[in-house]
C-alpha cells in the first residue's frame, strides 16, 4: 500500500533514478522508493526541479506545499489520468441545474450534520451533558430538508456546526483546550489552530482521493465553483471532519499528547509548531488507516478507502446509476 510523505524538515527533494531522494541541509541523504509513495506534504524550506515534477506526474504523486504558519498553500496536481470528458459533462449539468445541485449540497450538509450528532453520541455514552446540543441537531437536520437554495443551506450548515463546537467543552478536559469561538486566519487559540490544521490536512487528503477516480475537484455543490482552484473536496469534507478531524483533536488534548511547547505565537494569532504539527500527523495517519466495517462491502476497509468509496458513490450519483446517500458513521 502506498504511503504518504510529510516533509518537515528543510532541503532538497528530487530524483535520483527511480527513487526519490532527500538531502537535507546537512547533506545527509536519505531514500524512497517512488511506488511506495501516493502524496506528499511538504511543510519545511524544499528545493525541486522540473525533473522531479516530471518523474512525480508520471508516477501519480501529488505534491501539497503548506506555508511556516501550517496553512495550506496550493499542490502540484500531475497531469489527469483518469479524467472524463463524459463525467466533467454530468458534474456541469448537475451544478448549472438548481434542483440537482441541491440534491447534491443537502447530502454533504446533512452527512456532516449526521455525523456530529454520532461524534457527540459517543460521548454522551460515555458521561458527558450532551443532550441539549444533540437534539439541536437533529433539529437541524429535519430543517435542512425543506431548504431550497445554497445560500440557505450554507446557512445552516454554519449554525449546525456552532450548536455542535458549543458542545465541545464537555468533551475536552484541559481548560487550555477550551472553546470560546471559531477563528480562523489567524486562530485566536490553540483550539482553533487545532481545527484549522487538521481541516487542511483533509481536504488536501480528499483532493489525492479525488485524483484518483474520473471526477474534477473543481466543480463542488455545497461551496461554491468560481474562480477557487477546488471546491468538490470542500463538499466531501463537510462529511468527514467529525469523525476523522475533530475525534483527532479529542484524542491529543484529552490524552495530554500536546502542550504549551506544542503551539507558536506569531502575527496575533496561535499556531502549531514543528512539533504539534509532527504529532498531529502522526494521529491523523493512524485514523486514515483505522479500519471500520463497510456496510457495502461487509467487510473492514480503512477510513481512506471509505473516501474514496464516497467519491466512487458521488460518481455513480451524476451518472444516473444509484443515487448518493452519505457516509455516516455506525457508531
Amino acid at each position: 500500500m502506498k504511503r504518504s510523505l510529510y516533509v518537515f524538515n528543510s532541503g532538497e527533494l528530487k530524483r535520483e533514478g527511480n527513487t526519490l531522494c532527500f538531502i537535507e541541509s546537512d547533506g545527509e541523504k536519505r531514500f524512497l522508493p517512488i511506488t511506495n509513495v501516493g502524496e506528499i506534504y511538504i511543510f519545511g524550506e524544499i528545493s525541486l526541479n522540473k525533473r522531479l515534477l516530471e518523474f512525480l506526474s508520471s508516477n501519480e504523486v501529488t505534491l501539497h506545499f503548506f506555508n511556516y504558519y501550517g496553512y495550506y498553500t496550493g499542490s502540484f496536481y500531475p497531469r489527469e489520468h483518469h479524467t472524463s470528458g463524459y463525467m466533467t459533462l454530468r458534474q456541469a449539468e448537475h451544478y448549472l441545474d438548481k434542483e440537482k445541485r441541491m440534491v447534491l449540497a443537502s447530502k454533504f450538509v446533512k452527512g456532516g450534520i449526521a455525523n456530529m450528532i454520532k461524534v457527540l453520541d459517543y460521548y454522551q455514552r460515555r458521561r458527558r451533558r450532551l443532550t441539549e446540543q444533540m437534539s439541536t441537531l437533529e433539529g437541524f437536520l429535519e430543517e435542512v430538508k425543506g431548504v431550497e437554495d445554497v445560500g440557505t443551506l450554507m446557512g445552516f450548515e454554519g449554525n449546525s456546526r456552532k450548536a455542535y463546537y458549543s458542545a465541545f467543552n464537555e468533551i475536552l478536559r484541559d481548560e487550555a483546550f477550551k472553546f470560546t469561538t471559531r477563528t480562523r486566519r489567524p486562530p485566536q487559540s490553540t483550539l482553533n489552530s487545532l481545527i484549522s490544521f487538521g481541516n487542511s490536512l483533509l481536504y488536501t487528503t480528499i483532493l489525492s482521493e479525488i485524483y484518483k477516480t474520473h471526477l474534477d475537484p473543481r466543480i463542488g455543490y455545497l461551496h461554491e465553483t468560481n474562480f477557487r482552484r477546488f471546491t468538490l473536496n470542500l463538499d466531501v469534507a463537510e462529511i468527514f471532519k467529525p469523525p476523522i478531524v475533530d475525534r483527532i483533536i479529542f484524542t491529543l488534548t484529552n490524552k495530554n499528547m500536546l502542550d504549551n511547547a506544542s503551539f507558536m505565537k506569531e502575527l496575533d494569532g496561535i499556531y502549531l509548531n514543528e512539533r504539534g504539527r509532527k504529532k498531529f500527523v502522526e494521529e491523523y495517519e493512524k485514523k486514515l488507516k483505522t479500519t471500520i466495517i463497510s456496510k457495502n462491502l461487509r467487510r473492514k476497509v480503512s477510513y481512506r478507502t471509505v473516501i474514496r468509496m464516497e467519491l466512487y458513490k458521488i460518481e455513480k450519483h451524476l451518472i444516473g446509476e444509484k443515487e448518493y446517500s452519505p457516509f455516516v458513521m455506525r457508531w
